[in-house]
Protein backbone atom coordinates (compact mmCIF):
# COMPACT_ATOMS: atom_id res chain seq x y z
CA UNK A 1 0.00 0.00 0.00
CA UNK A 2 1.26 3.47 -0.86
CA UNK A 3 1.60 5.71 2.19
CA UNK A 4 1.83 9.47 1.67
CA UNK A 5 3.22 11.20 4.74
CA UNK A 6 2.35 14.80 3.89
CA UNK A 7 3.57 17.89 5.72
CA UNK A 8 1.99 21.28 5.04
CA UNK A 9 4.70 23.93 5.39
CA UNK A 10 3.46 27.40 6.26
CA UNK A 11 4.32 30.41 8.42
CA UNK A 12 1.90 32.66 10.31
CA UNK A 13 2.35 35.90 12.24
CA UNK A 14 -0.68 35.46 14.52
CA UNK A 15 -2.48 38.32 12.82
CA UNK A 16 -2.07 40.68 9.88
CA UNK A 17 -0.71 43.79 11.58
CA UNK A 18 3.00 44.76 11.64
CA UNK A 19 3.84 41.85 9.36
CA UNK A 20 7.26 43.07 8.30
CA UNK A 21 8.39 43.49 11.90
CA UNK A 22 6.92 40.19 13.10
CA UNK A 23 7.74 37.86 10.23
CA UNK A 24 11.43 37.07 10.97
CA UNK A 25 10.59 35.79 14.46
CA UNK A 26 7.57 33.91 13.11
CA UNK A 27 9.73 32.23 10.47
CA UNK A 28 12.21 31.12 13.12
CA UNK A 29 9.45 29.80 15.37
CA UNK A 30 7.46 27.96 12.69
CA UNK A 31 10.36 26.53 10.70
CA UNK A 32 13.18 26.00 13.17
CA UNK A 33 11.49 26.10 16.56
CA UNK A 34 12.71 27.07 20.00
CA UNK A 35 15.91 25.00 20.16
CA UNK A 36 19.27 25.99 18.74
CA UNK A 37 19.73 22.51 17.29
CA UNK A 38 16.37 22.64 15.55
CA UNK A 39 14.90 19.64 17.39
CA UNK A 40 11.32 19.17 16.26
CA UNK A 41 11.59 21.68 13.44
CA UNK A 42 11.34 21.20 9.70
CA UNK A 43 14.93 20.07 9.27
CA UNK A 44 14.54 17.57 12.12
CA UNK A 45 11.46 16.04 10.50
CA UNK A 46 13.05 15.81 7.05
CA UNK A 47 16.26 14.36 8.48
CA UNK A 48 14.37 11.72 10.48
CA UNK A 49 12.64 10.57 7.30
CA UNK A 50 15.88 10.51 5.33
CA UNK A 51 17.76 8.62 8.04
CA UNK A 52 15.07 5.92 7.95
CA UNK A 53 15.17 5.91 4.13
CA UNK A 54 11.56 7.10 4.01
CA UNK A 55 10.05 9.73 1.73
CA UNK A 56 7.73 12.51 2.83
CA UNK A 57 5.78 14.98 0.71
CA UNK A 58 6.23 18.57 1.88
CA UNK A 59 3.51 20.84 0.52
CA UNK A 60 5.22 24.24 0.74
CA UNK A 61 3.23 27.50 0.82
CA UNK A 62 5.18 30.07 -1.31
CA UNK A 63 2.90 33.12 -1.61
CA UNK A 64 4.29 34.64 1.60
CA UNK A 65 7.60 35.16 -0.21
CA UNK A 66 6.05 37.82 -2.44
CA UNK A 67 5.85 39.99 0.68
CA UNK A 68 9.10 39.03 2.42
CA UNK A 69 11.46 38.03 -0.37
CA UNK A 70 12.66 34.78 -1.90
CA UNK A 71 15.41 34.06 0.63
CA UNK A 72 13.05 32.56 3.20
CA UNK A 73 11.39 30.30 0.64
CA UNK A 74 14.75 29.18 -0.76
CA UNK A 75 15.87 28.27 2.75
CA UNK A 76 12.87 25.97 3.15
CA UNK A 77 13.33 24.34 -0.24
CA UNK A 78 17.06 23.89 0.27
CA UNK A 79 16.75 22.12 3.61
CA UNK A 80 14.10 19.76 2.24
CA UNK A 81 16.20 18.91 -0.78
CA UNK A 82 19.32 18.36 1.33
CA UNK A 83 17.36 15.64 3.13
CA UNK A 84 16.00 14.22 -0.16
CA UNK A 85 12.34 14.97 0.51
CA UNK A 86 9.72 15.84 -2.11
CA UNK A 87 8.56 19.44 -2.46
CA UNK A 88 5.04 20.11 -3.75
CA UNK A 89 2.72 23.14 -3.87
CA UNK A 90 0.48 24.39 -1.06
CA UNK A 91 -1.48 27.66 -1.23
CA UNK A 92 -2.97 29.89 1.42
CA UNK A 93 -4.57 32.72 -0.58
CA UNK A 94 -4.77 34.88 2.55
CA UNK A 95 -1.44 36.25 1.27
CA UNK A 96 -2.95 37.40 -2.04
CA UNK A 97 -3.84 40.88 -0.78
CA UNK A 98 -0.67 41.42 1.26
CA UNK A 99 1.29 42.85 -1.68
CA UNK A 100 0.72 45.93 -3.81
CA UNK A 101 -0.81 45.39 -6.28
CA UNK A 102 -2.71 42.34 -5.01
CA UNK A 103 -1.93 39.03 -6.68
CA UNK A 104 -5.49 38.87 -8.06
CA UNK A 105 -8.21 41.56 -8.16
CA UNK A 106 -9.90 42.23 -4.85
CA UNK A 107 -13.63 41.49 -4.55
CA UNK A 108 -16.00 44.35 -5.26
CA UNK A 109 -18.09 43.45 -2.23
CA UNK A 110 -17.53 41.54 0.97
CA UNK A 111 -14.32 40.91 2.90
CA UNK A 112 -11.01 41.87 1.33
CA UNK A 113 -9.31 38.75 2.63
CA UNK A 114 -10.55 35.41 1.30
CA UNK A 115 -8.77 32.53 3.05
CA UNK A 116 -10.10 29.64 0.93
CA UNK A 117 -9.18 29.03 -2.69
CA UNK A 118 -12.76 27.96 -3.39
CA UNK A 119 -13.83 31.57 -2.73
CA UNK A 120 -12.10 32.65 -5.96
CA UNK A 121 -13.31 32.19 -9.54
CA UNK A 122 -11.46 29.68 -11.65
CA UNK A 123 -9.40 32.26 -13.51
CA UNK A 124 -8.07 33.68 -10.23
CA UNK A 125 -7.45 30.21 -8.81
CA UNK A 126 -5.42 29.43 -11.89
CA UNK A 127 -3.46 32.67 -11.55
CA UNK A 128 -2.61 31.96 -7.89
CA UNK A 129 -1.65 28.35 -8.58
CA UNK A 130 0.59 29.41 -11.47
CA UNK A 131 2.20 32.08 -9.34
CA UNK A 132 2.86 29.68 -6.50
CA UNK A 133 4.31 27.08 -8.85
CA UNK A 134 6.64 29.67 -10.39
CA UNK A 135 7.78 30.91 -6.99
CA UNK A 136 8.72 27.37 -5.96
CA UNK A 137 10.55 26.84 -9.24
CA UNK A 138 12.57 30.03 -8.75
CA UNK A 139 13.40 28.88 -5.22
CA UNK A 140 14.96 25.74 -6.70
CA UNK A 141 12.13 23.23 -6.21
CA UNK A 142 11.93 22.29 -9.88
CA UNK A 143 8.69 21.05 -11.38
CA UNK A 144 5.80 20.27 -9.05
CA UNK A 145 3.05 17.87 -10.02
CA UNK A 146 0.89 17.83 -6.87
CA UNK A 147 -1.12 20.45 -5.02
CA UNK A 148 -3.01 20.94 -1.77
CA UNK A 149 -5.27 23.91 -1.06
CA UNK A 150 -4.82 25.64 2.28
CA UNK A 151 -7.35 24.48 4.87
CA UNK A 152 -8.50 21.94 2.25
CA UNK A 153 -10.59 24.79 0.81
CA UNK A 154 -10.84 23.63 -2.80
CA UNK A 155 -13.68 22.92 -5.22
CA UNK A 156 -14.18 21.40 -8.64
CA UNK A 157 -12.99 24.65 -10.23
CA UNK A 158 -9.63 24.04 -8.55
CA UNK A 159 -9.20 20.79 -10.47
CA UNK A 160 -9.97 22.57 -13.73
CA UNK A 161 -7.37 25.21 -12.83
CA UNK A 162 -4.80 22.53 -11.99
CA UNK A 163 -5.44 20.84 -15.33
CA UNK A 164 -4.82 24.13 -17.13
CA UNK A 165 -1.43 24.63 -15.48
CA UNK A 166 -0.37 20.99 -15.90
CA UNK A 167 -0.49 19.72 -12.32
CA UNK A 168 -1.62 16.09 -12.32
CA UNK A 169 -2.43 15.38 -8.65
CA UNK A 170 -4.59 17.12 -6.08
CA UNK A 171 -4.49 16.27 -2.36
CA UNK A 172 -7.09 18.80 -1.17
CA UNK A 173 -10.02 16.47 -0.54
CA UNK A 174 -10.84 16.02 3.13
CA UNK A 175 -14.17 14.33 3.90
CA UNK A 176 -14.23 15.95 7.35
CA UNK A 177 -14.14 19.47 5.88
CA UNK A 178 -14.98 20.83 2.42
CA UNK A 179 -14.59 17.66 0.37
CA UNK A 180 -18.22 16.46 0.22
CA UNK A 181 -19.54 19.83 -0.98
CA UNK A 182 -16.64 20.55 -3.35
CA UNK A 183 -18.62 19.42 -6.40
CA UNK A 184 -16.25 16.52 -6.96
CA UNK A 185 -17.60 13.00 -7.50
CA UNK A 186 -21.24 14.12 -7.24
CA UNK A 187 -21.11 14.17 -3.46
CA UNK A 188 -19.70 10.66 -3.04
CA UNK A 189 -17.45 10.59 0.03
CA UNK A 190 -13.97 9.84 -1.27
CA UNK A 191 -11.84 7.50 0.81
CA UNK A 192 -9.24 6.48 -1.79
CA UNK A 193 -7.68 7.79 -4.99
CA UNK A 194 -10.20 9.06 -7.55
CA UNK A 195 -9.59 10.15 -11.11
CA UNK A 196 -11.32 13.34 -12.29
CA UNK A 197 -10.31 13.74 -15.94
CA UNK A 198 -6.56 14.34 -16.16
CA UNK A 199 -6.29 15.24 -12.47
CA UNK A 200 -6.18 12.46 -9.88
CA UNK A 201 -7.63 13.26 -6.45
CA UNK A 202 -5.71 11.69 -3.57
CA UNK A 203 -7.94 12.29 -0.52
CA UNK A 204 -6.98 12.50 3.11
CA UNK A 205 -7.47 9.20 4.87
CA UNK A 206 -10.46 9.42 7.22
CA UNK A 207 -11.99 7.00 9.68
CA UNK A 208 -15.12 6.61 11.79
CA UNK A 209 -13.99 7.16 15.37
CA UNK A 210 -16.52 4.71 16.81
CA UNK A 211 -18.82 7.52 17.95
CA UNK A 212 -20.24 8.16 14.49
CA UNK A 213 -17.83 10.98 13.60
CA UNK A 214 -15.26 11.11 10.84
CA UNK A 215 -11.70 12.03 11.74
CA UNK A 216 -8.83 12.58 9.35
CA UNK A 217 -5.46 10.94 9.86
CA UNK A 218 -3.42 13.79 11.27
CA UNK A 219 -0.43 13.42 13.55
CA UNK A 220 -1.63 16.04 16.03
CA UNK A 221 -5.27 14.91 15.89
CA UNK A 222 -4.98 11.13 16.30
CA UNK A 223 -3.32 8.94 18.88
CA UNK A 224 -0.64 6.54 17.75
CA UNK A 225 -2.83 3.46 18.50
CA UNK A 226 -5.50 4.94 16.20
CA UNK A 227 -3.04 5.58 13.37
CA UNK A 228 -1.42 2.17 13.71
CA UNK A 229 -4.76 0.35 13.76
CA UNK A 230 -6.03 2.30 10.74
CA UNK A 231 -2.85 1.58 8.75
CA UNK A 232 -3.27 -2.16 9.29
CA UNK A 233 -6.99 -1.99 8.55
CA UNK A 234 -6.38 -0.07 5.34
CA UNK A 235 -3.88 -2.68 4.21
CA UNK A 236 -6.16 -5.59 5.11
CA UNK A 237 -9.12 -4.08 3.26
CA UNK A 238 -7.17 -3.45 0.08
CA UNK A 239 -6.85 0.33 0.13
CA UNK A 240 -4.54 1.73 -2.51
CA UNK A 241 -3.39 4.79 -0.55
CA UNK A 242 -3.11 6.04 3.01
CA UNK A 243 -2.58 9.79 3.41
CA UNK A 244 -1.36 11.25 6.71
CA UNK A 245 -1.27 14.97 7.49
CA UNK A 246 1.22 16.90 9.55
CA UNK A 247 2.65 20.44 9.61
CA UNK A 248 6.11 21.91 9.94
CA UNK A 249 5.19 23.22 13.43
CA UNK A 250 3.18 20.21 14.58
CA UNK A 251 5.82 18.91 16.98
CA UNK A 252 5.71 22.16 18.97
CA UNK A 253 3.29 23.41 21.59
CA UNK A 254 0.87 26.17 20.47
CA UNK A 255 3.25 28.87 21.70
CA UNK A 256 6.09 27.37 19.57
CA UNK A 257 8.29 27.77 22.67
CA UNK A 258 8.63 24.08 23.51
CA UNK A 259 8.32 20.62 22.03
CA UNK A 260 5.01 18.80 22.34
CA UNK A 261 6.14 15.47 23.84
CA UNK A 262 2.95 13.65 22.85
CA UNK A 263 3.09 14.52 19.15
CA UNK A 264 6.85 13.98 19.10
CA UNK A 265 6.31 10.43 20.39
CA UNK A 266 3.67 9.86 17.71
CA UNK A 267 6.07 11.06 15.02
CA UNK A 268 8.88 8.81 16.22
CA UNK A 269 6.49 5.85 16.52
CA UNK A 270 5.25 6.41 12.96
CA UNK A 271 8.78 6.63 11.54
CA UNK A 272 9.82 3.44 13.36
CA UNK A 273 6.65 1.64 12.26
CA UNK A 274 7.05 2.55 8.59
CA UNK A 275 10.73 1.60 8.74
CA UNK A 276 9.97 -1.83 10.23
CA UNK A 277 7.10 -2.60 7.87
CA UNK A 278 8.41 -1.17 4.61
CA UNK A 279 7.69 -4.52 2.95
CA UNK A 280 3.96 -3.72 3.03
CA UNK A 281 3.82 0.05 3.58
CA UNK A 282 5.59 1.99 0.84
CA UNK A 283 6.19 5.67 1.59
CA UNK A 284 6.33 7.63 -1.61
CA UNK A 285 5.77 10.94 -3.32
CA UNK A 286 3.94 12.01 -6.44
CA UNK A 287 6.87 12.18 -8.84
CA UNK A 288 6.87 9.07 -11.01
CA UNK A 289 3.62 7.78 -9.52
CA UNK A 290 0.97 6.18 -11.69
CA UNK A 291 -2.32 6.13 -9.75
CA UNK A 292 -4.22 2.87 -9.68
CA UNK A 293 -7.17 2.38 -11.98
CA UNK A 294 -10.36 4.04 -10.74
CA UNK A 295 -12.66 1.69 -8.89
CA UNK A 296 -15.64 1.85 -6.54
CA UNK A 297 -14.92 3.97 -3.49
CA UNK A 298 -14.54 2.05 -0.20
CA UNK A 299 -16.29 3.04 3.00
CA UNK A 300 -14.25 5.00 5.54
CA UNK A 301 -12.10 2.99 7.90
CA UNK A 302 -13.58 2.28 11.33
CA UNK A 303 -11.95 2.67 14.72
CA UNK A 304 -13.70 2.07 18.04
CA UNK A 305 -14.91 4.04 21.03
CA UNK A 306 -12.18 2.69 23.32
CA UNK A 307 -9.37 4.08 21.17
CA UNK A 308 -11.28 7.34 20.80
CA UNK A 309 -11.80 7.74 24.55
CA UNK A 310 -8.10 7.15 25.20
CA UNK A 311 -7.21 9.73 22.54
CA UNK A 312 -9.60 12.26 24.07
CA UNK A 313 -7.84 11.90 27.41
CA UNK A 314 -4.46 12.31 25.75
CA UNK A 315 -5.63 15.35 23.79
CA UNK A 316 -7.10 16.93 26.91
CA UNK A 317 -3.73 16.65 28.61
CA UNK A 318 -2.07 18.21 25.57
CA UNK A 319 -4.33 21.25 25.79
CA UNK A 320 -2.56 22.15 29.00
CA UNK A 321 0.77 22.47 27.20
CA UNK A 322 2.11 25.89 26.44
Amino acid sequence: MDVFFTVDVEIWCDGWKDLDARFPAAFQAYVHGPHAGGEGGLAYQARALRDANLLGVFFVEPLFSERFGSGYLSEIVDLLQVHRQEVQLHLHPEWADEVDPPMVPLPQQGPRKRPLLRQYPRVHQQALISRGRDLLARAGAGDVNAFRAGSFGFNLETLHALREVGIAFDASYNATMYGPDSGLADGTVLADVYQEGPVAEVPMTVFDDGLGRLRHAQLAACSWPELEAMLWQALETGRQTFVILSHNFELFTPSKLALDPVVLRRFVALINFLDRHRDVFHTRGFHGWTPPARRMQPSPLRSNALRTSKRMIEQAWRRGLR
